[in-house]
């Protein structure tokens, strides 16, 4: 069947459910072999050219053109769904529906579709964009294989910022954006060597059924490179009322400018890992419990002032009686070993006698069994009855708070702080924005994957209506509208050791569409005989962490230690250069990112200034081309 529409063609193979789109003479077609699928609960795939019946019938109507098809009665059930693929009249694009029709009979857990597209040329200039972290561009010639994705590929985790993937032909482009992408990832598929890279959809059930529409939409683009794909997101983005950048949430909350040009501080106080914990150390117990008091960050903070420190944000994690990962929800009062409400108000105002921010680490998450008013009505519940658990974090044995109920907890906490007089400016819910939505079957407050999305939005936004500051573990695009900070927004090889080949080149797909929304700090690490994170810290016109103590280690780098001092003087002025061009540029779009003379080693961004940052990672230099920063 054949559709020619708005400069589109779109032809579908009735036989095989192949698809060929075509643009500006350019065609892009469905993989050889690949054959669209309902998975089952039990592992079955079935065909849907299994369906005892077929049927396909054009559509004309007032927006578009297109095929819908119709497939129904599988294994001798009435289960029954139907396409809809068709031409969007006001932007040529293609778009693909899924539509449950009857869910009887089958207990459907996955549906693969729309599949990977034929991409199976040997050529450096055919690559493939994922948004795993910060962003990859795997070449087809790439050496290294693909490995699995964190949380299988699913959208709005650590595997996917942002729901899109895209694939050039040199400068040929197709774009597929997840409309719905809460039950939504995507498979990867990139051997050792290529010769091919191949990409596609699937989408899950929720709470057991598939029972909405599930749709992607398809852009091809003529003359098009990396910027010009992130940007026709952005657009997307935009046009959906979901872009907020952070000049406009300074209208509502002025202290995210403040927050520009800072260097990041993120430490601990009080660590206590359980004996009921995966982690806990039986043969070293001395090494599962840490001290560091209120004011001895204080004095540490004292300390950096004095040598030059002027715009820091303090992260202090561990500031609850229970410690580090301990007891969520119930985490108050303030550590009484470290200096109780007293010490932490003390910290506070000392950040801002020195003209620091300061922050906390919360979570509203992990439910801890040890938690003072734990209640196992309150967690989430599958729908088969269970609750997930694990001892994984310090805690020891813990469920997951349905988020549904999430807000009622961070108001009840909040509150109490300020009662005490404890003076943050931001805070930090940890896993929001990394891990996957949750959902509840439990009847009292059921909640599908979107749910939990918008739950976790309200507490977000909460904060923000009482003027604190949010941020949270990474930058799933679902917070963005209420998200003014993250943790990091790392390369996928930031995250591996340094040693660990690369799975692609780092490009700032990210950044590229939501630099001007969210602050993201970057690691400073030198890697022997690797690169200097500085320089990705610079590329993307990010905060620089000046202390970064992992959460689980004890207190390191003690300011009165010579030798460590030396270090951080060191360490202040290349953070200094980094947090002054952050300053300038954080809170702008980038407009461009390129690879210089075609180099994936010497890349180059620019921002909505005409501030263009160029870095050469084998040199180990940088250039920032307004005159007033040299390197």
């Amino acid at each position: 069947m054949r559709i020619e529409h708005e400069g589109t063609t779109l032809i579908i193979d009735e036989r095989t459910l192949a698809v060929t789109m075509a643009r500006d003479g350019e065609a892009w077609t469905t993989a050889s072999g690949y054959v669209p699928t309902l998975q089952l609960a039990d592992g079955t795939a079935l065909p849907w050219a299994d369906a005892a019946h077929v049927g396909h019938r054009v559509r004309d109507f007032g927006t578009g053109r297109g095929v819908v098809s119709e497939f129904r009665g599988f294994a001798g059930t009435g289960y029954a769904f139907e396409t809809f693929v068709w031409v969007e009249s006001s932007s040529g694009d293609v778009v693909f529906e899924w539509i449950p029709l009857d869910e009887s009979g089958l207990d459907v857990a996955c549906v693969r579709w729309p599949g990977e597209l034929a991409f199976d040329e040997r050529r450096d200039d055919w690559c493939t964009l994922v948004t795993h972290c910060q962003g990859t561009m795997i070449p087809n010639t790439w050496p290294v294989a693909a490995a699995p994705l964190p949380f299988d590929g699913r959208f709005e985790t650590e595997a996917g910022y942002m729901p899109w993937f895209a694939q050039l032909r040199g400068r040929a482009a197709c774009l597929t954006i997840c409309e719905t992408p809460w039950n939504a990832g995507y498979a990867l598929d990139h051997p050792t060597g290529g010769p091919y890279t191949h990409v596609g959809l699937w989408f899950d059930a929720s709470l057991g059924r598939m029972d909405y529409r599930r749709t992607a939409r398809v852009r091809l683009m003529a003359d098009a490179d990396v910027t010009a794909v992130a940007k026709a997101y952005r657009g997307w983005v935009d046009g959906h009322g979901a872009l907020r950048t952070l000049a406009e949430k300074a209208v509502r909350n002025p202290s995210v400018r403040e927050l520009t040009g800072r260097m990041w501080m993120h430490v601990g106080a009080k660590t206590a890992v359980q004996p009921d914990s995966r982690m806990y150390d039986a043969d070293h117990p001395e090494r599962n419990g840490n001290l560091v008091t209120f004011d001895q960050r204080a004095r540490q903070l004292r300390d950096l002032h004095a040598m030059g420190v002027d715009r820091l944000f303090m992260h202090l994690d561990g500031w609850g009686q229970p410690g580090y990962d301990n007891q969520h929800p119930d985490y108050l009062p303030a550590c009484r070993e470290a200096g109780g409400w007293e010490g932490l108000r003390a910290l506070a105002d000392t950040a801002h006698d020195c003209g620091f921010m300061f922050g906390l680490h919360d979570q509203y998450r992990d439910y801890y069994r040890a938690a003072a008013t734990f209640d196992p009505d309150n967690a989430v519940r599958l729908p088969d009855g269970t609750m997930p658990e694990h001892a994984a974090w310090a805690g020891g044995p813990q469920t997951y708070l349905c988020a549904a109920l999430a807000p009622d907890y961070v108001k009840r906490n909040y509150r109490e702080i300020a009662a005490r007089g404890v003076d943050i400016d931001c805070t930090y819910l940890d896993v929001f924005t990394c891990n996957e939505g949750d959902e509840c079957d439990a009847p009292g407050h059921r909640m599908t994957r979107r749910d939990c999305y918008r739950k976790r939005g309200e507490c977000f936004a909460w904060l923000l209506a009482h003027g604190v500051l949010t941020s949270s573990e990474e930058v799933a695009d679902w917070a963005v509208p209420n998200l003014v900070f993250c943790h990091y927004a790392p390369y996928d090889f930031q995250m591996r050791d340094p040693k660990a080949p690369r799975e692609g080149v780092p490009v700032p797909l990210q950044n590229l569409v939501y630099h001007d929304c969210v602050i993201e700090p970057w690691m400073m690490e030198r890697i022997e005989g690797g690169d200097d994170y500085m320089l990705y810290a610079l590329l993307n016109g990010g905060a620089p962490y000046l202390i970064r103590d992992a959460a689980y280690a004890g207190f390191d780098g003690d300011a009165g230690d010579a030798a460590a001092r030396h270090r951080l003087e060191q360490d202040i002025e290349r953070c200094r250069t980094v947090a002054d061009l952050h300053r300038r540029v954080g809170m702008l779009e980038m407009t461009g990112f390129e690879f210089v003379d075609g180099d994936w080693r010497h890349q180059r961004t620019t921002f909505a200034d005409g501030t263009s940052v160029d870095v050469d990672f084998d040199a180990g230099t940088w250039h920032i081309d307004d005159g007033r920063i040299r390197g």
